[in-house]
């Protein structure tokens, strides 16, 4: 008998240590990450080891890289492009983010609206209107030869130039929307008490300012480069030869030479670099930096390189001194001279709008040639659209499968959100780097092993299958947008509610979902918006007979720039803009 107690005891004792609490509520995202997305990770890395002629584990196909110049010469293309897309995207977006921040909450909302639209509107879209205005016969190079400035077109496309700006238009909103939160945690007193015991403008910038702003910095810079370097749609279209990027050798590789195994060695080296990336920024400052602006400095301060550190202050003094001369001119005001300022948050806000500005009156041209601005109008092509059988069902399968993924990654997201916010596990910080996994590994490496999966499990070309890859990519978003909400919830009203009596459902039901609406709603809106508007996903797994509006939108694309495709880019961005609207309406209730 006192074997059997023994027993039992000692079975308690080992459940009680592995008991994780509300954390069990993450289960569901944390299984559907680990089928859909760390399955096909570890198939892919095993696929790569694969030899073409010999069983067991092989190198060939590494050897391979290493032995063909021209794709470590894409490799270098990719890195290069990739991390001057991250400069210029955090170099241009930091004044505007430091505004923005200074601002009160109900005045940055609105303004951060405008940088959320160019965020969440289509990448076709951006890009169409990009080729337009960077043209031979484009916007630019008309008002360049028609004042007479040049007297013939500037190569503006086809080029790193024509690349790099339309990375950077895609990357800059994701830039600022990082810096943001973290600058709106920095008090504004320590400048202040700086420049009240003598310090300069360059002086309070460089060494008190700026290394507070630099996790929102480094964070920035991280997503931006890690986002980049699956970038394809882009390169494709501005892009020539020269500017070829890996994602477009892995669905080259895929797609028309289907040498999975390839395929499955040039998304490791994507991984590997994005894992280096995040290994780096985590020893400085933490992972959670990226979505608590409260922990931004605790990691870094014991885990960062003393000496690296401490070339980083000389570096920042450096600066500082050479931006002496310019201290009268900060001096006129705390953020700077106002006239200067406000010209180049003008530019870029223009900037940042420009595609929406130039794609509007183009969908409306009466013309079968694209010319900005259109000699003529009429809603011809808007015909053109709804009368297409083709277009219709595209939108409107891409309307069903946002729908579903909504649903399902607000359930998934939302229930992890809720389990890290109720929980102090020791696994917290596991299952955090889990949630955020779908966003921070290259889509277009989602995309490969989700298709070498998926033609397996007889998913391939099925709405299923769109709804499971797009589902896989919304979860951090939601789980980002209601782990938010659910930092300022208060949690004795739920203790309150238990103690008269109600369950656990019921508390859920009538306390908890209430007041968290707004939170949830907003995370379901920017779900659909994320899957409304993908592309890598449905590139692959629509098989060419599940096309959704942006797999039709790229197919034309290729064919011809006509302007249907202004039409349609019009209708993406109305249906974008309303979903923004609504959430932040949202967010306001």
């Amino acid at each position: 008998m006192s074997s059997v107690t023994s027993n039992i005891s000692a079975r308690g004792g080992a459940l009680s240590r592995l008991k994780l609490g509300p954390l069990w509520l993450a289960a569901p995202a944390l299984a559907f990450v680990a089928v859909f997305l760390l399955l096909p990770m570890l198939r892919l890395i095993g696929l790569s080891f694969s030899g073409e002629e010999t069983a067991g584990v092989s190198l060939e196909h590494y050897q391979h890289l290493a032995d063909t110049p021209i794709y470590m010469r894409i490799l270098w293309i990719t890195f290069r492009i990739s991390i001057l897309t991250a400069f210029f995207s955090v170099l241009l977006g930091y004044p505007v983010a430091a505004w923005l921040a200074r601002l009160p909450d109900s005045r940055r909302n609105k303004w951060l609206f405008l940088v959320l639209l160019p965020f969440w509107t289509s990448y076709l879209v951006k890009t169409f209107a990009w080729m337009i205005m960077l043209g031979d016969r484009g916007l630019f190079n008309s008002i360049l030869t028609g004042t007479g400035v040049t007297d013939g077109s500037l190569d503006l496309m086809y080029n790193e130039f024509g690349v790099l700006v339309g990375m950077v238009h895609a990357m800059m909103p994701l830039a600022i929307l990082t810096m943001v939160p973290v600058m709106t945690g920095i008090d504004q007193r320590l400048p202040l008490a700086a420049g009240s015991l003598g310090a300069k403008r360059a002086q309070r910038f460089w060494l008190i300012e700026f290394p507070l702003a630099m996790p929102g910095v480094a964070a920035g810079g991280l997503l931006t480069f890690i986002t980049s370097l699956g970038f394809f749609i882009v390169p494709a279209y501005l892009g020539g030869r020269g500017q070829t990027m890996l994602a477009q050798i892995i669905i080259m590789q895929v797609q028309e030479l289907v040498n999975w195994a390839f395929a499955a060695v040039l998304s490791v080296m994507l991984v590997a670099a994005a894992l280096v990336a995040i290994w780096i920024y985590d020893q400085f400052f933490g992972l959670s930096s990226l979505t608590q602006a409260s922990s931004t400095g605790a990691k870094g301060s014991k885990t960062g390189a003393q000496w690296l550190r401490g070339a980083g202050q000389k570096v920042l003094a450096g600066l500082a001194w050479i931006c002496s001369p310019f201290n009268r001119l900060g001096d006129r005001g705390d953020d700077g001279p106002k006239p200067v300022r406000a010209a180049y948050l003008g530019v870029l806000f223009l900037f940042l709008l420009a595609p929406a500005i130039i794609v509007l009156p183009l969908a409306f041209t009466a013309e079968q040639a694209l010319t900005f601005p259109p000699p003529s109008y009429s809603t011809r092509w808007f015909s053109e659209y709804f009368g297409s059988q083709i277009w219709i069902s595209a939108t409107l399968r891409s309307f069903g499968v946002a729908f579903a993924t909504a649903i399902l990654a607000t359930l998934l997201g939302g229930m992890a959100a809720l389990a890290l916010a109720r929980s102090d596990s020791k696994w917290g910080k596991a299952v955090f780097g889990l949630m955020l996994a779908p966003m921070i590994v290259p889509r277009i490496v989602i995309a490969v092993g989700l298709f070498y999966l998926m033609a397996q499990i007889g998913l391939v070309a099925s709405n299923i299958g769109l709804i499971i890859g797009h589902t896989l990519l919304a979860i951090p978003f939601t789980f980002i947008a209601i782990g938010a909400v659910l930092k300022g919830y208060d949690w004795r009203l739920d203790q309150a509610a238990a103690t008269l009596g109600a369950g656990r459902i019921k508390v859920l039901r009538l306390i908890t979902l209430p007041l968290l609406r707004g939170g949830i709603i907003s995370a379901a809106l920017f779900a659909f918006v994320t899957s409304f508007d993908e592309l890598t996903i449905a590139l692959f797994i629509s098989g060419g007979l599940k096309s959704t509006l942006p797999k039709q939108m790229w197919d034309d694309m290729y064919l011809q720039l006509n302007p249907t495709l202004a039409a349609v880019s019009v209708v993406v961005l109305v249906i974008v803009t309303v979903i923004l609207l609504l959430a932040q309406r949202v967010q306001k209730s």
